[in-house]
Protein backbone atom coordinates (compact mmCIF):
# COMPACT_ATOMS: atom_id res chain seq x y z
CA UNK A 1 0.00 0.00 0.00
CA UNK A 2 1.33 3.39 -0.68
CA UNK A 3 1.54 5.99 1.37
CA UNK A 4 2.30 9.84 0.46
CA UNK A 5 2.29 13.05 2.91
CA UNK A 6 2.14 16.74 2.21
CA UNK A 7 2.24 19.78 4.21
CA UNK A 8 1.81 23.61 3.29
CA UNK A 9 1.89 26.71 5.98
CA UNK A 10 -0.23 29.13 5.65
CA UNK A 11 -0.59 32.38 7.56
CA UNK A 12 -4.12 31.86 8.49
CA UNK A 13 -5.16 31.22 12.06
CA UNK A 14 -5.12 27.75 12.92
CA UNK A 15 -9.01 28.41 13.90
CA UNK A 16 -9.81 29.53 10.59
CA UNK A 17 -8.19 26.78 8.99
CA UNK A 18 -9.68 24.06 10.81
CA UNK A 19 -13.59 25.97 10.37
CA UNK A 20 -12.90 25.70 6.80
CA UNK A 21 -11.41 22.26 6.77
CA UNK A 22 -14.22 20.95 9.18
CA UNK A 23 -16.74 22.20 6.98
CA UNK A 24 -16.80 18.95 4.37
CA UNK A 25 -19.78 20.43 2.42
CA UNK A 26 -17.77 23.23 0.99
CA UNK A 27 -14.53 22.11 -0.28
CA UNK A 28 -15.25 23.98 -3.32
CA UNK A 29 -16.01 27.96 -2.06
CA UNK A 30 -14.27 27.66 1.47
CA UNK A 31 -10.94 25.61 1.34
CA UNK A 32 -10.28 24.50 -2.58
CA UNK A 33 -12.15 26.51 -4.68
CA UNK A 34 -11.53 25.38 -8.30
CA UNK A 35 -9.87 22.50 -7.89
CA UNK A 36 -12.99 21.04 -6.39
CA UNK A 37 -16.10 22.48 -8.33
CA UNK A 38 -18.69 21.54 -6.29
CA UNK A 39 -19.99 19.54 -3.32
CA UNK A 40 -22.97 17.76 -2.59
CA UNK A 41 -23.59 16.44 0.94
CA UNK A 42 -25.55 12.94 1.42
CA UNK A 43 -25.46 11.67 5.07
CA UNK A 44 -22.17 11.06 6.09
CA UNK A 45 -20.84 11.08 2.16
CA UNK A 46 -19.99 13.83 0.50
CA UNK A 47 -19.67 13.92 -3.21
CA UNK A 48 -16.89 15.57 -4.84
CA UNK A 49 -16.70 16.64 -8.59
CA UNK A 50 -13.04 17.80 -9.15
CA UNK A 51 -12.07 21.26 -11.87
CA UNK A 52 -11.57 18.06 -14.16
CA UNK A 53 -14.90 16.84 -14.23
CA UNK A 54 -13.80 13.81 -12.36
CA UNK A 55 -16.82 12.97 -9.16
CA UNK A 56 -15.98 10.60 -6.44
CA UNK A 57 -17.69 9.79 -3.08
CA UNK A 58 -15.92 10.51 -0.36
CA UNK A 59 -17.30 8.77 3.08
CA UNK A 60 -16.38 10.84 6.06
CA UNK A 61 -14.60 8.70 8.88
CA UNK A 62 -14.06 11.50 11.65
CA UNK A 63 -14.27 15.05 12.01
CA UNK A 64 -12.16 15.43 15.45
CA UNK A 65 -12.33 18.81 16.32
CA UNK A 66 -9.75 18.29 19.29
CA UNK A 67 -7.17 17.02 17.52
CA UNK A 68 -8.44 19.41 14.17
CA UNK A 69 -8.41 16.17 12.44
CA UNK A 70 -10.71 15.48 9.11
CA UNK A 71 -10.29 11.53 7.79
CA UNK A 72 -12.35 10.70 5.04
CA UNK A 73 -12.41 8.14 2.07
CA UNK A 74 -12.95 7.16 -1.19
CA UNK A 75 -15.23 5.54 -3.70
CA UNK A 76 -15.37 5.39 -7.77
CA UNK A 77 -11.78 6.93 -8.39
CA UNK A 78 -8.77 5.85 -9.67
CA UNK A 79 -7.95 3.78 -6.37
CA UNK A 80 -9.52 0.55 -5.08
CA UNK A 81 -8.53 1.63 -2.09
CA UNK A 82 -8.15 5.32 -0.35
CA UNK A 83 -8.18 6.70 3.02
CA UNK A 84 -6.38 10.11 3.99
CA UNK A 85 -6.60 12.80 6.70
CA UNK A 86 -6.18 16.12 7.13
CA UNK A 87 -4.90 17.66 9.99
CA UNK A 88 -4.21 21.26 11.23
CA UNK A 89 -1.08 22.23 13.43
CA UNK A 90 0.54 25.55 15.36
CA UNK A 91 2.91 27.03 13.70
CA UNK A 92 4.95 29.79 14.10
CA UNK A 93 2.62 33.23 12.75
CA UNK A 94 -0.19 30.84 11.01
CA UNK A 95 -1.00 27.37 10.90
CA UNK A 96 0.32 23.91 9.28
CA UNK A 97 -1.65 21.53 7.26
CA UNK A 98 -0.61 17.87 7.02
CA UNK A 99 -2.43 15.51 3.98
CA UNK A 100 -1.64 11.90 4.55
CA UNK A 101 -3.23 9.46 2.00
CA UNK A 102 -3.09 5.68 1.94
CA UNK A 103 -4.27 3.94 -1.12
CA UNK A 104 -3.94 1.04 -3.30
CA UNK A 105 -2.43 0.62 -6.22
CA UNK A 106 0.83 1.86 -5.67
CA UNK A 107 0.94 2.56 -9.31
CA UNK A 108 -1.53 6.04 -8.66
CA UNK A 109 1.31 7.23 -6.53
CA UNK A 110 2.33 9.80 -9.30
CA UNK A 111 -1.67 11.13 -10.17
CA UNK A 112 -2.33 10.88 -6.04
CA UNK A 113 1.12 12.86 -5.42
CA UNK A 114 -0.12 15.61 -8.35
CA UNK A 115 -3.45 15.86 -7.02
CA UNK A 116 -2.08 16.45 -3.49
CA UNK A 117 0.21 19.15 -4.25
CA UNK A 118 -2.50 21.28 -6.65
CA UNK A 119 -4.84 20.90 -3.78
CA UNK A 120 -2.77 22.02 -0.99
CA UNK A 121 -1.40 24.56 -3.62
CA UNK A 122 -4.76 25.94 -3.79
CA UNK A 123 -5.88 25.82 -0.18
CA UNK A 124 -2.60 28.11 0.69
CA UNK A 125 -3.59 30.80 -1.48
CA UNK A 126 -7.58 30.95 0.23
CA UNK A 127 -6.13 30.42 3.45
CA UNK A 128 -3.78 33.22 3.15
CA UNK A 129 -6.19 35.08 1.19
CA UNK A 130 -8.35 34.66 4.52
CA UNK A 131 -5.72 35.42 6.36
CA UNK A 132 -5.26 38.75 4.18
CA UNK A 133 -8.49 40.00 5.04
CA UNK A 134 -8.87 39.03 8.36
CA UNK A 135 -5.82 41.55 9.51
Amino acid sequence: MASLRREMITKADIDDVWSAIRDVGALHTRLVPGFVADTKLEGGVRIVTFGNGRIVREPIVTVDDRSRRLVWGAEGGMTRHYNAALQVLRADDGARVVWTADFLPDAASEAIAGAMEAGLTVMQKTLDRLARERS
